[in-house]
């Protein structure tokens, strides 16, 4: 990625991280990391292997993954996460799920049941091992 300061891209990251539930124009990421728009889009996909667009959807996506996890209703997660539409959520996670919202928040809760139970979907089992049960 010649030419492009990576610190330039990490600030337009970071402002999507940031303010994944309202829209944020490419104008305004390209303003905040002073670049254009055109040069933003190249150089992001080049150093993080994804739009920004695709970036922002897969944020929203894997909050609503958490909160669907916790037990939180389809419609209450839909707009938690900035989506106005409940048909265009659930088709969005739909097709990067392969599962509606409900039918994923019932497959994840058979696993497991107590929401406080959450983290070993996430931890690999070797790190919550050596924490859980430290070595005498």
């Amino acid at each position: 990625m010649p030419r492009t300061p990576y610190r330039r891209l990490l600030v337009a990251r970071e402002m999507l991280r940031e303010r994944y539930i309202e829209p944020l124009p490419l104008r305004e990421l390209a303003d905040a990391a002073g670049l254009s728009e055109f040069h933003l889009l190249r150089a992001y996909r080049a150093a993080f292997g994804e739009t920004p667009h695709q970036h922002f959807t897969r944020l929203r996506l894997e909050h609503a993954k958490r909160q669907l996890a916790r037990g939180a209703a389809v419609t209450e997660v839909c707009f938690d996460v900035g989506y106005s539409s409940l048909g265009s959520f659930s088709t969005l996670f739909a097709r990067a799920t392969g599962q509606s919202p409900r039918e994923w928040q019932r497959a994840v809760r058979t696993l497991v049941p107590v929401p406080a139970d959450l983290p070993p979907l996430y931890i690999p089992s070797c790190f919550l091992a050596y924490f859980h049960d430290p070595p005498e």
